[in-house]
């Protein structure tokens, strides 16, 4: 089954300076979104195979959009998240479906690697409707510095037989961090811990 796309919206947050200090250089955070009909609104399907299929080949889109955005090659990219709002005709599982088995895979294979575990978000809403897409390090999960979120939001998104898809990539981790933990410069990213 096609996935039908009714909209994408690309958001470039940029920081320069923070608590009144500028920054060494400047935190750029990309959130790629794709707004889609939900080929299972309103029904039960046993069977989410197609939507699975859709998450694989989106995650592919989404990455190659938000890559983009930011500016940089994507083994450049240092933190990752994804996250979906199901409108109100489809399920929690329909969301699940596109973020969990296949998303993974072709984000990872656009950033040249990327072990660690990419935290996800889901909820049911309607147009408008704001998620927080949770952010961390793409080799290694415990950069503390990189423990983050951004809010992501379409006006007209979801009706109510769509699910925005959102992933979000960044170049660095939030501003000031100053909380002591792993360092990018200690991480082996080798199991996606550490």
């Amino acid at each position: 089954m096609a996935t039908v796309i009714r909209k994408l919206v690309v958001l470039l947050d940029e920081t320069r300076r923070e608590m009144g200090r500028d920054l060494p250089r400047p935190i750029r955070r990309a959130v790629a979104c794709a707004v889609i009909e939900n080929p299972f609104a309103g029904r039960y399907q046993e069977d989410l195979s197609d939507l699975i299929a859709q998450g694989e080949a989106l995650g592919a889109l989404l990455a190659e959009r938000a890559i983009a955005a930011l500016g940089i090659p994507g083994e450049q990219v240092e933190s990752f998240g994804k996250a979906a709002i199901v409108g109100e005709a489809g399920e929690l599982e329909h969301a699940a479906a596109l973020l969990h088995p296949k998303m993974g895979a072709p984000v990872r294979a656009a950033l040249g690697r990327g072990p660690a575990l990419i935290p996800s978000a889901k909820k049911a809403g309607g147009p408008g409707t704001p998620i927080d897409v949770p952010l961390g390090h793409k080799d290694a999960a415990f950069v503390r510095s990189h423990f983050d979120a951004i809010e992501a939001r379409v006006p007209d998104a979801p009706r109510a037989r769509e699910i925005l898809l959102c992933l979000a990539l960044t170049d660095g981790g939030r501003p000031l961090p100053r909380i002591g933990g792993l360092t990018t410069a200690e991480v082996v990213g080798t199991d996606g811990l550490r």
